[in-house]
């Protein structure tokens, strides 16, 4: 008799975590959670019904959302895929959720080469012009006056990034933290576990300082020894680049990975505490807002990240 892999329906999930909540309250001795950050990094654009990006801000489970995606085809050829959202009203829930101090990236992702440096200065020039602080005769604002807080590079193992390079140096170039045009650009990546292994020239690049935050996918990986968390690769990504915030990247729902998900007790006896050793961890990034929202996941990650 064939064998299937049974998944549990969102409702499930959610009493399953409402049992596994309850359970650490009743009397099991708490982890010890010493460096404790509240940051949950969600992103969001994936599923047309997973509610505005108002909505998601307002929720108050995320200090980030990231916007996915922008896909990048070669030279000048971009595509902003937000899986039918209305564009009009996006603009305004970019700037409420700023209001509300929740900051809101843009998602690159890419298969395609950037054959050149040049192609990498044009890359910026649209994203600063279009989705950034800047303007250009010509280029379209999809969310018109709204300014988005940064730009997350999406690595995948087939991402061409020898000229990736470039592009993070140009846009790390424009993240003024100081003085008087005070306007901090959040530079993130979000990388699969095994990349460091595929990508000697990506790994270059993440360690050139200019990203904020990398985000981590434990979940996946095409069997890439990663395909849920390890704790001896999360130690080779905290350890290789110590002065960026290393976010721990986990499904919000079984359903939303083919692998990955840690159900709270899990996560909160056995990962957090670990991970929350390393002076440079940062928070947890969630894939995504559709199945958070039917999971819950976020109430009790937020609790404990």
């Amino acid at each position: 008799m064939a064998l299937t892999r049974w998944r549990p329906s969102p409702v499930v999930v959610v009493t399953v975590l409402s049992v596994v909540i309850g359970f650490i309250g009743a009397g099991q001795a708490s982890a010890v959670l010493d460096n404790q950050t509240g940051q949950v990094t969600v992103f969001w654009g994936r599923h047309k019904d997973e509610g505005s990006l108002r909505e998601a801000c307002d929720s108050g489970m995320y200090t980030m959302v990231v916007m996915s995606f922008l896909n990048v085809y070669g030279n000048v050829r971009y595509h902003l895929d937000l899986s039918g959202h209305p564009l009009d009203a996006i603009g305004g829930d970019i700037k409420h959720c700023q209001q509300v101090g929740v900051p809101v990236s843009l998602s690159v992702t890419s298969n395609h080469s950037l054959p050149t440096n040049q192609s990498a200065l044009d890359l910026f020039d649209h994203l600063w012009n279009a989705y950034l602080a800047g303007s250009k005769n010509g280029v379209h604002r999809p969310f018109g006056s709204a300014r988005l807080d940064g730009i997350d590079l999406f690595l995948e193992p087939r991402t061409p990034v020898e000229h990736y390079n470039v592009l993070a140096r140009e846009l790390g170039k424009h993240n003024v933290l100081d003085g008087p045009r005070t306007m901090p650009l959040h530079l993130t990546a979000t990388p699969r576990c095994g990349f460091l292994r595929r990508h000697r020239v990506g790994g270059d690049m993440l360690a050139t300082g200019i990203f904020e935050r990398i985000h981590v996918r434990f979940y996946n990986n095409n069997n890439d020894d990663c395909d849920e968390y390890n704790e001896e690769e999360w130690d080779k990504w905290a350890a290789a680049f110590p002065s960026t915030r290393i976010y721990l990247g986990l499904p919000a729902s079984p359903e939303a990975s083919k692998g990955g998900y840690l159900y709270p007790k899990s996560l909160y006896y056995g990962v957090l505490p670990v991970i929350q050793m390393a002076a440079n961890y940062g928070g947890v990034m969630l894939w995504d807002r559709y199945y958070d929202k039917r999971s819950s996941y976020s109430s009790y990650v937020k609790r404990w990240a």
